[in-house]
């Protein structure tokens, strides 16, 4: 699945996936076959769709993303051409826009705008509580 589809269907979830064939059993007759196939992806965003907004927007701003790039909870800062620098700038930001303060630890594991918005979310909940 390319980054823009889990962009666009951001709520797709695939929990059992199956392979589905069409098969030609004689001239003009089709059967269709569903086989079990292993799990080869999931998609789950457990952040709060305002908190994957607005971290997409410190991306774009630390980043200077071209106008039109799409930038969603799936993307990748190494996609968007951050490098471990950008990535550091772009958590000091997020530490600053959500009053928070992230570990280096868990600022090491943040590979995408969801993995980010996830983080924050718990950190805020904790903050709260």
């Amino acid at each position: 699945m390319s980054v823009v589809s889990r962009c666009l269907y951001p709520d797709l979830q695939a929990v059992n996936t199956s392979s589905l064939s069409f098969s030609a059993a004689s001239k003009g007759n089709g059967f269709l076959r569903l086989q079990p196939v292993p799990m080869r992806f999931a998609v789950c965003c457990a952040a709060k769709k305002d908190t994957v907004d607005k971290v997409c927007e410190i991306v774009k701003k630390q980043l200077a993303v071209p106008e039109g790039t799409e930038v969603c909870g799936a993307s990748k800062f190494s996609d968007l051409g951050a490098d471990s620098l950008d990535t550091v700038e772009i958590v000091m930001g997020l530490e600053e826009e959500f009053q928070i303060s992230v570990e280096e630890s868990s600022a090491q594991s943040i590979a995408t705008v969801e993995d980010a918005a996830e983080l924050i979310d718990k950190l805020v909940e904790e903050k709260s509580s």
